[in-house]
């Protein structure tokens, strides 16, 4: 059995990429995590025998559902400005 295609290499690697997360945030890592979660769970309920093409297709499909609905959900508003109200020098 290739390493690839177990559980739990999934889910260790969505938790080393939420932790990447938190220490340099963005939604860029999270999304990833929550791919690599997805497939994760694929694996272990054993919905499906993938192969190591169609798990990373997977895991990128998710991976960027998953982003841009946190770009949605988290990101400036459509039309929506940011404003300084002081400088970085004061």
């Amino acid at each position: 059995m290739e390493l690839w295609s177990v559980w739990w290499v999934w889910m260790s690697a969505a938790v080393v990429l939420a932790i990447l997360e938190v220490v340099i945030p963005g939604y860029i890592f999270l999304g990833f995590a929550a791919g690599a979660a997805f497939v994760g769970a694929i694996l272990l309920l054993g919905l499906g025998g993938l192969t190591l093409p169609w798990a990373l297709l997977v895991f990128a499909a998710f991976s960027l559902v998953s982003f841009i609905a946190l770009r949605k959900i988290f990101g400036i508003r459509h039309g929506q400005v940011k404003i300084w109200d002081r400088d970085i020098n004061d």
